[in-house]
């Protein structure tokens, strides 16, 4: 029973732990998208592709970011029933 409740608790804390080093990566990426929309914006010299192109690649960062993050609390759901049935 104990050792559940230090599994438990493992999972809680690296949960936690995740979470805020994603929320931070967040806010580093976001910050990045507006200085890179204020460059393409300022950057007249570049042509309508590979604006497009630069948009497209955030885009897909964000996607992936946020594939990432519902992988991850999935399985941590799954973990947590798993230690909460086990009980």
């Amino acid at each position: 029973m104990e050792q559940m409740n230090m599994f438990k608790q493992m999972i809680d804390f690296n949960n936690a732990a995740f979470n805020n080093t994603f929320n931070a990566m967040v806010t580093l990426q976001e910050q990045m998208e507006k200085t890179t929309n204020t460059l393409i914006d300022m950057a007249t010299w570049l042509p309508e592709e590979g604006r497009n192109a630069i948009k497209g690649w955030v885009g897909t960062c964000k996607a992936g970011r946020e594939e990432f993050k519902s992988a991850i609390d999935e399985n941590v759901k799954k973990s947590e029933e798993f230690f909460n049935t086990a009980n």
